[in-house]
C-alpha cells in the first residue's frame, strides 16, 4: 500500500503525465505534488482543482442516487459518507485534468489530481491506474 509519495511517482509513471498531486478539497491544500504545475505554482493549482472538487462533491445535481434525500447526506454531499462522484476529467486544448477521490476511513475529503498531456497520454489507461492509486493510497 503506497503511501502520499510512492503514490505520486506512480501516477508520474504514466505516459505524458506533467504533474500529480494529492489535494484535500476541504481546505485546498496540497498534501503532496510531484512533477510540473499548469500554472507553475502547486499550491494555486491544489486550491484551484479543490474548487472544481468541492463543487462536485457538494452539488445535489451529481448525487442522482438520491437528488431529493438531502436530509440523510452528510457535509459532503453523500448519503454514504463519500462524495457523490468518482472522479472528474476536464478537458483542455492541450490536456486532461484528473480528479480522482479517495476514499478514506475518515472524513473522504481527499482527491488525486493527474495533469496529463493531450498528445502523449493516454486517459483510458490513466483514469483506470488513478482509480488504482486511490484504492491503494495509505494517508497516515
Amino acid at each position: 500500500m503506497p503511501g502520499i509519495d510512492a503514490c505520486l511517482q506512480e501516477a508520474m509513471d504514466l505516459p505524458g503525465a506533467r504533474g500529480a498531486a494529492v489535494v484535500d478539497w476541504t481546505s485546498g491544500l496540497a498534501l503532496g505534488t510531484a512533477g510540473e504545475s499548469p500554472n507553475g505554482d502547486h499550491e494555486a493549482t491544489a486550491a484551484e482543482t479543490a474548487e472544481l472538487a468541492r463543487a462536485a462533491a457538494e452539488y445535489p445535481a451529481f448525487a442522482p442516487d438520491a437528488p431529493d434525500d438531502t436530509a440523510a447526506r452528510d457535509e459532503g454531499g453523500a448519503a454514504d459518507g463519500g462524495p457523490p462522484v468518482e472522479d472528474l476529467i476536464l478537458t483542455t486544448r492541450t490536456a486532461y485534468h484528473i480528479l480522482c477521490f479517495v476514499e478514506t476511513t475518515f472524513d473522504s475529503s481527499v482527491f488525486l489530481h493527474l495533469w496529463l498531456d493531450r498528445a502523449t497520454g493516454n486517459l483510458a489507461l490513466a483514469r483506470l491506474r488513478l482509480q488504482q492509486l486511490a484504492a491503494r493510497l495509505v494517508l497516515a
